[in-house]
Formats: C-alpha cells, structure tokens, sequence
C-alpha cells in the first residue's frame, strides 16, 4: 500500500484558471504518460482533471520529494515557463500509502470537491481511469483500488443524504417549476443570456420544452444563446413590444434595477388574464414589486431559492461523519484484499514450478528407474506423482490465505 502515490493540484491551493494550464488533451495524453512511465520508471499511472483539479495517481516506489515532483512535472512536458513550474511545487498536494487511498475514497464520494455531494466526480475518475486502463498505463493494484472506490462512492451515495438535496439554483428553479401545472410546451421567455438563464433554458430543452423566445442587451449574444435552442432572439429594448404572449417568464439581468415595470408586463400579457410563471434569479429582482402585488402570478425568484439551497448544503455537510464511516469500513475491508492479491500473484508460477520439478524426477533424476517399471506400477507411480502435484499446488495457496487472515485479526486486535 505504501507504494500508492497521488500528485494533486486542486481548488484548495490552486487558482483555478492557473488548473488549465495543467490539463492536458485527449490526443497527447497517451505520449506524455508513455515518456513519464519510461523516464521514471512508473509501473502504474492514471490522470485526473477536472473543472477544479488536476491530479496523478500512480503505484511506485517513488519518495515525492520537491526534486521528484519537479522531475515529474518536467517530464510531463507541461507548455509553462519553468519560473510557473516552480510556483505550482509551492501549490502541490502529496499523498502517500493509506493517506493516498483515503483521499481518492474521499474525493470519489465528491467530500472534496467545490459542491460536496455532487455525483459528476465519480463519473469523472471511472472514465479518467478507463481511458488510462485501455492504453496500457494501469495494472492489477489500480484496478483492485479502483473497484474498491466505485464501491465505496455507491454506498456513500446510496446510503447516505448527503447527494439528495439539489444545492444550485438551477436545479431548485427547475424544481420549483416541476410542481407548476404548465400548459403542454408552455411559450417561455428568456430575458438575458447570461450563464444561470442558458443553464436552466438548456435544462429545460433537455426535458422536452422547445417554445422559447431570447431576449438580451446585446443582440449577439441573445443570438448565438437562441441558436442552441432553436428560438427567436431580439434585443433587450424590443421587450416592451413584444405581443406573442407568455406562459413562462425566466429572467436573470445584471441590471441595476427592475426591468419588468407593470406597464410592460401588461403589453407582454396581451389581454390574458390566467396565472403565469415567472422565474426570477436576478440580484437584484428583475422584476418590480408591483407587478408581484398587481398581477395572478406563480412567483419563484433567487432569495427563496437561496435559502432553500443554504439549508440543503448543511443538510449535505451534516451527512460527512456518515459517508467517512464508509470510507473508513471499505478501507478496512480492502487492505486484505490487496494483501491477499500480492500472494495470488506471486503464487502464479507454484504450478508451472511443481510441474518442472515433476517432468525432472520422471525424466531425468530417476529417469531409469522408471524405465525398469512395468506398465502396471508404471501406471500406479503416474496416479501418485497426479495426486501428489495437484496437494502440492494446493497446500501453499491455503496455507498463504490463512495467515494472511490471522495476519489481518491480529492488526486489528
């Protein structure tokens, strides 16, 4: 276990624009890992990056000393003045041996990441590991460890709450608009194309809504946003004439004040008198106070969303002693295995050893003995020397097995 190393550049100690200067693309990773693992002789490797970390995990008998991970980074060719390289040694997070394993358990079960409880990281390793496995750069212990971690990260997620309560805005706005009854493909208006409004807008096309309408400030921007959702796109000062009506009202501004006067919502509704949704996640509201007083309105904006996703992030952060019991119970559970992995491979070649022996007794150390045999006793002396090779390949294996159990109740006595 001790040889289980991990190089780690994260959000903790690392800007995360200066992370991007750390990842590396698709079509050069496979020669980058090969020049590392040949310089450095590194039998096992795989990579992880994300939107806040870049991380290499490895099996070596490397010390990570500040010399080694200078050697390491150099022979990763990353394309960052030296001066850079020597910044990010200062930035570095180093993991060893059970330390190592207990971190990648954690950040697996997302107890690490910006937004703890989000599920995307275990996606993210398992197919971070799966490209590495394919290319050859991992072997039998990563791929015991990685087991060993998906288990751990479905239990912390099943077994726990600490995933099920949705902390973005994104996600409780869409929430909210669920327990909505909408008209079938409600016509929704999209005031803004900044990040919160595409997030949502695109969640909702991803649910099957397609009647949308964009309006922004810059019309550029409301065209290239309305493009990925097949809509209409005008600019922001058109709003007070549009007259197609509205189901659906998203707006997210960074205007100063509230864009949506009463005057202008009743030229928006266009003589309908029924209940419309509006969303709104603009700091501060987009919409005025007197249009929430005056009008029936389905009324959903960011304060509320923010309480309620404050109360679900220490719903989350009060889960963290359960999921770190896990952690700790599969930790346990996993030591032996790899321990027991380490006699399976090194009893690889009892078998092949046994019968080399056996084929030079027969045909080289006793070699005329046996030929004085008759067929019968010939035959009787192949039954035993059988039996005694398959007792033989036997026995060790058990014999192993048993004191690495008693091994592992004596650690833990």
């Amino acid at each position: 276990m001790k040889n289980l190393k991990v190089i780690a550049f994260t959000h903790k100690h690392v800007d995360l624009k200066d992370l991007g200067n750390l990842v590396i693309c698709n079509e050069e990773l496979d020669s980058r890992l090969i020049n590392l693992k040949n310089n450095l002789d590194i039998p096992e490797i795989f990579y992880i990056a994300t939107c806040n970390r870049v991380e290499f995990v490895f099996y070596g008998a490397h010390e990570l000393t500040d010399e080694f991970i200078a050697n390491f980074m150099d022979k990763m060719n990353f394309c960052v003045p030296s001066e850079r390289l020597q910044c990010y040694l200062g930035q570095v997070t180093r993991y060893s041996g059970l330390e190592a394993l207990r971190h990648l358990f954690r950040m697996s079960c997302s107890l690490e990441s910006l937004v703890v409880g989000e599920k995307e990281i275990l996606a993210q390793v398992r197919r971070a590991f799966e490209k590495c496995r394919k290319a050859g750069f991992t072997g039998d212990f990563l791929r015991l460890m990685m087991d060993r971690l998906v288990k751990t990260a479905k239990e912390v997620y099943t077994d726990t709450n600490i995933s099920r309560n949705p902390i973005s805005v994104v996600s409780l706005a869409y929430r909210k608009l669920k327990e909505v009854k909408l008209p079938e493909n409600p016509r929704i208006l999209v005031i803004g194309s900044g990040e919160t409004n595409q997030n949502l807008a695109k969640y909702l096309k991803k649910h099957k809504l397609s009647n949308f309408v964009v309006f922004n400030r810059t019309l550029a921007n409301a065209t290239a946003f309305a493009a990925e959702l097949n809509a209409e796109a005008y600019p922001l000062a058109e709003l007070k004439n549009y007259k197609k009506g509205f189901d659906v009202m998203i707006t997210c501004t960074g205007a100063p004040h509230a864009i949506i006067d009463q005057a202008t919502y009743e030229n928006l509704l266009q003589g309908e008198t029924d209940k419309k949704v509006i969303v709104d996640l603009a700091v501060p509201n987009d919409i005025d106070t007197q249009v929430i007083a005056n009008n029936p309105i389905h009324y959903i904006e960011i304060s509320g969303l923010q309480a309620i996703a404050a109360k679900n992030i220490q719903e989350r952060y009060s889960e963290l002693e359960h999921a770190e019991q896990i952690i700790d119970v599969n930790i346990e559970e996993f030591l032996p295995t790899v321990k027991q992995r380490r006699v399976e491979v090194a009893m690889r070649q009892v078998p092949t050893t046994i019968k080399e022996i056996r084929h030079m007794a027969i045909n080289e150390v006793f070699a005329q003995d046996v030929n004085n045999l008759d067929p019968q006793a010939r035959a009787v002396l192949e039954k035993v020397m059988n039996y005694m090779e398959k007792k033989y390949i036997k026995v060790p294996m058990v014999m192993a097995k048993e004191i690495l159990v008693k091994s592992s109740e004596y650690e833990n006595n």
